[in-house]
């Protein structure tokens, strides 16, 4: 990629939206503003795109791109992905349209990234915590168990506290372009779920890691609300429309039979997914389309299916 506009310290976020609240992602410009260097807002075929377009053309930071239809979450995200690298950025932020970051979040993501590279460390990306909507209390990091993931939380007095993680939620966090250009983006066929998953797999298989940054902090939610169930141990589940548990099984399989995804996050994977089976297909709501959901999603997995459902 050519570096000639590669401008050191730039950081341009990159938002995505498809059917956005307008007033939810007016407070996140308003936030992000002082923060940044640049904005590119990535529209995949919102009804109210018109609106989107409106609303960025009142922030002088901020640029718009309409796809004119859902070409899906991969597609969106490497789009901003390209344009920002092309513009010179140093690193790249992506952010859902609901996530609304602290006044301080940037500049601590951008302080975490700098120490690492100081530091000589290989670094993929570093990523903020996140208040969910429902629960009030931050987020964990998380790092690849033997048959479960790891949680891993910030400690008290976490000032300036970075905790390795093996991979991070696309939302909040700060992507290094040195890592962009190795590794590559965002895999454009899985169109929706473990986008993130899948890169911070590939980047870790080729020696580069990522942190969790105790100080940067956000609002987001996972899924349309949470479900409070006891597997072994109480614990907040996300809730989706029952099309996307296809994608999250589909895209599983299609994981799993690759060779860069380590042995400990196919293991875990699958005993995820297995819980999750027995909730949302016999005790969630609308138990039927998300059993048929799944089913196939497990069936165009094991067939290599990618792309959008028919």
């Amino acid at each position: 990629m050519d570096n000639s506009q590669h401008v050191p310290g730039a950081v341009t976020a990159v938002v995505t939206t498809y059917e956005p609240d307008l007033q939810t992602l007016e407070a996140q410009f308003v936030r992000l503003a002082g923060q940044i260097d640049a904005l590119l807002v990535i529209d995949n075929g919102s009804a109210n795109a018109a609106g989107v377009a409106q609303l960025v053309s009142q922030f002088s930071f901020a640029e718009f791109c309409g796809a004119g239809e859902n070409r899906g979450l991969g597609w969106a995200h490497n789009e901003g992905l390209r344009r920002a690298l092309a513009e010179g950025a140093d690193a790249v932020l992506l952010l859902d349209q609901d996530s609304l970051p602290s006044e301080n979040m940037v500049a601590a993501l951008r302080q975490a990234l700098l120490q690492q590279r100081e530091r000589g460390v290989r670094t993929a990306a570093v990523g903020a915590r996140y208040l969910g909507t429902d629960q009030g209390h931050p987020s964990y990091f998380v790092q690849f168990g033997r048959l479960r993931f790891r949680r891993c939380f910030c400690p008290a007095g976490h000032a300036g506290e970075l905790i390795r993680a093996d991979m991070l939620i696309s939302s909040g966090t700060l992507f290094s372009r040195e890592a962009l250009e190795s590794v590559g983006l965002m895999d454009e066929k899985l169109f929706i779920d473990h986008l993130d998953t899948e890169w911070f797999l590939r980047a870790g298989a080729e020696g580069w890691q990522s942190f969790g940054a105790c100080d940067a902090l956000m609002d987001h939610g996972l899924g349309d609300r949470t479900m409070r169930v006891w597997l072994g141990r109480w614990r907040y589940l996300p809730v989706h429309q029952p099309f996307r548990y296809y994608y999250v099984y589909r895209n599983s399989l299609l994981l799993w039979q690759r060779d860069y995804p380590s042995r400990r996050w196919k293991h875990t994977d699958m005993l995820r997914l297995a819980k999750m089976f027995f909730v949302f297909a016999f005790f969630a709501g609308q138990r039927l389309k998300n059993f048929a959901m799944m089913c196939r999603g497990i069936r165009d997995g094991l067939a290599g299916k990618t792309g959008r459902l028919d």
